[in-house]
Formats: C-alpha cells, structure tokens, sequence
C-alpha cells in the first residue's frame, strides 16, 4: 500500500473496532494462552508502552519500524521489538512512555509522530510486562540515531505484513523456555514472534479491515 493511500484511510483506522485477543492469539505462543485477565491482574504486572510507528519509504510504500534490540544478559536480548520500555515516573502517561522511548532508543522526536490509536494491551510473561502498544505515523522517512539499546534498525513495508506468505511457525529455544512450536512473522529474514508478533496480528487484521 502506497502511503497517500494509508494516510487517508487514517479516519477509519482510528474507528474500526480493535481485533482484540482473538486477532492477537493467532500469533501468540502457547505458553501465553495460559494467562487470563484474572490470572494477569494477581501477577501485579509492571506497565510499559511501546510505539508501533509507520512512515513513507524512499519510494512512497508505507513502511513501519522494527529494532533488533541489543544482546545483553536478560529475557529479551537480541529480540526484534518496537521501540518502547517500561513506564517511569517523570511519564506523564502510557502515551508519553512511548514516545519517550522511541527519542531515546532511535532518535525520533515527539514532536513529529502523530498517535493513530492505542491498541490491545498484551501481556509478557517472562517478564511480567503488561505493554500498551500504540500506532502512530509520521509524513515523512525518519533520520534515525540508535543508543545503546537497540542493535539494528528493522524497516518493513506493510506489503510485507499484509501478505501471508510470511507467517510461518519455529522451534525456539530461549533462556526462560526450551524447544517450543511458536506462530511467527518471517519480515526482512527476521523472525518476529511473542509479544511484538501478537501486536502486529492485531494491526495487520485492522488494517485489512479498511474499505478502500
């Protein structure tokens, strides 16, 4: 989808009902169907925000932002993500989490994204995060300046997501579960799953819901 086209579908974007869990479970791993709003709410998770965030390319497709996050000796090492962390005080909001974040891991400025909606909150139970996601875009291609949070810049077209040619499943091995089946994305010869792929289920079903 070229990016005037995206732009102004921005209205029904903003107004389609959210796909929810169900539209988030079809990339889920099995582990996380095991959590209820019940069972989330008595583990006292720990709130973060991340920021899905889609822009024109240098030929005029829409395209969205992933990061391959830095290796380091915790849960999420070297995963690809969106942009975000964890809530702190000085944030006025989820909302302001977000956008902080992405400043701070990639080097966009606040000023230039506009918030599409807040979706699905999903939850991560590794390591007990409950992470808003919210979708955004910007006019414009971002100049982006990495910190030493993120190893790599990941850029998407939304071709790429829509088509279902990439979803896939892969045995993963990780520090916190051994030789699982999990549902994935295969995006520029990446492998997204858990909480990133649930998230991009959500949008990508949204997404295909507009009337064009």
């Amino acid at each position: 989808m070229n990016f005037d086209d995206f732009h102004k579908n921005i209205s029904q974007l903003q107004q389609l009902p959210l796909g929810g869990l169900d539209a988030q479970f079809k990339l889920a791993p099995k582990m996380r169907l095991g959590y209820d709003v019940e069972k989330i709410k008595a583990n006292n998770p720990k709130r973060a925000a991340v920021l899905a965030l889609f822009y024109p390319d240098d030929n005029n497709e829409t395209t969205f932002l992933l990061t391959k996050r830095a290796s380091y000796k915790g849960t999420h090492s070297a995963q690809i993500s969106f942009p975000g962390g964890k809530i702190e005080k000085s944030d006025k909001n989820l909302t302001h989490t977000a956008l902080r974040e992405t400043f701070e891991e990639v080097g966009v400025l606040q000023n230039e994204i506009q918030i599409i909606r807040e979706i699905t909150d999903v939850y991560i139970p590794p390591s007990n995060f409950l992470a808003t996601p919210f979708f955004a875009m910007m006019h414009q291609k971002p100049e982006f300046k990495t910190n030493h949070e993120v190893d790599e810049i990941i850029e998407v077209t939304l071709k790429d997501l829509l088509d279902d040619i990439n979803l896939d499943s892969i045995i993963m091995k990780t520090s916190y579960m051994d030789k699982i089946t999990v549902p994935c994305f295969r995006l520029n010869d990446y492998v997204v799953w858990g909480a990133t792929g649930m998230m991009l289920s959500e949008i990508k079903e949204l997404i295909k819901n507009i009337q064009l």
